[in-house]
């Protein structure tokens, strides 16, 4: 059973003890509601650590108005028992995180543009500045992502790389279903025919990685080929991006790219990209 702190200034003091023996700290940072994507990244974080770290915190400053924090997912037993392979979680409340008076935040301008950051304001300055304060805190040597949130990876290791930030960030694929879904904690949201539509994203994103394998480089026949396999209820976006998230403004795809998707189906928004 892994140690749980609560305390940042507690896990602090975790940390520095380990580096004063010399261990190399791996750190995964979630929101809970573990599956085994995250189980993923703790297994790899295992291998590439001394001592693997696991944060559990649902966000507060990442949501917007009428997003759902107050609904999303908690199961901290359930979520320690699937993370039985990790040294510490780190379980801090809300207003250990943000004390009373906090008003600094962290910003990276260009990559919260459009996607995700277009349609959730607000949203990537709150993942930036939640993982910045939990790596002060974890002093982690790597941290581990899941490309599934791929716009957040780039933030992420555009603000590690620019405030000089001594954590090496590592993004690993995204772990599916049988039918293609991207693992989520929002899955859970769906009901059995919402979940049977929910996989046509992951479908169409296939779909036009095939076509693209295949030969084809115009840009607006492969956003077709996705876009024609959707069963969803609202396209929030499908685009074509390079593997930085320049836009893809050419007729002809000209370099490595990835095709991006978030869509709401029922209530649940669901995201998933894909490289071509």
């Amino acid at each position: 059973m892994a140690d749980v702190i609560r305390d940042p200034a507690a896990m602090s003091a975790w940390s520095e003890a380990a580096r004063a023996r010399g261990e190399r700290i791996a750190f995964v940072p979630t929101m809970g509601a573990l599956h085994a994507g995250h189980v993923s990244l703790l297994d790899e974080g295992r291998r590439r650590g001394d001592k693997l770290a696991l944060s559990i915190f649902v966000n507060p400053t990442q949501f917007g108005p009428g997003e759902d924090l107050a609904r999303y997912p908690r199961d901290l037993v359930g979520d320690l028992a699937k993370a039985s392979m990790v040294d510490v979680a780190f379980v801090p409340e809300p207003a250990a995180m943000y004390p009373a008076g906090s008003q600094t935040f962290v910003q990276v301008r260009e990559l919260e543009k459009g996607l995700c950051g277009e349609r959730r304001p607000g949203h990537f300055v709150g993942v930036a500045t939640v993982v910045l304060k939990l790596f002060n805190i974890v002093r982690p040597h790597v941290a581990l992502f899941g490309e599934k949130d791929f716009q957040q990876l780039a933030v992420i290791t555009r603000m590690v790389r620019d405030l000089d930030v001594p954590v090496e960030v590592v993004g690993l694929p995204t772990l599916r279903e049988a039918d293609g879904l991207a693992m989520s904690s929002r899955n859970a949201y769906l009901s059995p025919d919402d979940r049977k539509r929910a996989a046509s994203l992951s479908r169409g994103l296939r779909a036009a990685k095939a076509r693209h394998d295949a030969g084809e480089r115009r840009a607006a026949a492969l956003l077709d080929v996705a876009r024609a396999e959707l069963a969803v209820d609202r396209l929030d976006y499908l685009e074509l991006r390079d593997i930085s998230l320049v836009p893809i403004d050419v007729v002809d795809i000209d370099r490595p790219a990835v095709m991006l998707v978030a869509a709401f189906v029922g209530a649940t928004r669901l995201i998933d990209n894909l490289r071509l």
